[in-house]
């Protein structure tokens, strides 16, 4: 028994049904194979596994030229035929694509460094969105989360504190410290990741003295009095 297709036709099928009365008196019909196609070329990506949902049933008329489609979402097409009349039909897919990503072990919390330890990389199903993940801990270990992240969680781009505030642990600081209208800059590490605006502990080039100072601007903390 054939399963109907997981869209609704009804409206559809009449704005087109003088469009498939032609099609049957000329005998020709568009065949759902090639919809199927079209709609799965337009929504399949590298390493994407792509299943477009099409009634069997379906009966549109036979197209002159070869069919086009676009993706309308990441789990839906839009499949037409160029010809005068033309037709087009939305069709949904299920899509299914893996990859391996860096995942939590345990849980992060917001505003706190994420750990080497906490990270590991596991095969994930990313379905059919373009998903901003990672594929090696080290792009993620020291990034601070902007909010807090469940153990298991795939770790996107957008769940990371970036931008010219950004800073992570080792990296290379300018510290500057102000006092009786006198500045002193010196080079120095950072001990951890902050964002703008927040504190972190870092360490002076030379003296190897540990300070704690105030993120400012990208790559400058300055000195807390």
């Amino acid at each position: 028994m054939n399963r109907p297709a997981a869209f609704r036709l009804p409206h559809r099928l009449a704005a087109i049904a003088p469009l498939l009365v032609g099609a049957a008196v000329a005998g020709g019909f568009t065949p759902v194979a090639d919809i199927a196609r079209a709609a799965q070329g337009a929504l399949g990506s590298a390493g994407a596994q792509v299943e477009a949902s099409v009634d069997p049933a379906l009966r549109m008329p036979l197209c002159g030229q070869p069919l086009s489609a676009v993706a309308t979402g990441p789990r839906m097409a839009e499949v037409r035929c160029p010809d005068t009349p033309g037709w087009r039909l939305t069709v949904p897919a299920r899509v299914r694509r893996e990859a391996d990503v860096v995942v939590l072990l345990g849980p992060a919390q917001a505003g706190v460094p994420i750990g080497a330890a906490q990270l590991t990389v596991q095969r994930r199903d990313l379905g059919g969105g373009a998903v901003a993940g990672f594929t090696d801990p080290a792009q993620v270990a020291g990034h601070v989360p902007r909010r807090a992240l469940p153990a298991g969680a795939v770790v996107l781009a957008g769940d990371l504190a970036d931008g010219a505030g950004a800073l992570r642990r080792g990296d290379p600081v300018v510290i500057v410290s102000r006092a009786g209208g006198i500045e002193v800059r010196m080079g120095g590490r950072a001990l951890g990741g902050a964002t703008g605006g927040a504190v972190v502990a870092v360490e002076n080039a030379q003296s190897k003295r540990i300070i704690r100072g105030r993120l400012v601007a990208e790559g400058i903390v300055e000195v807390i009095q």
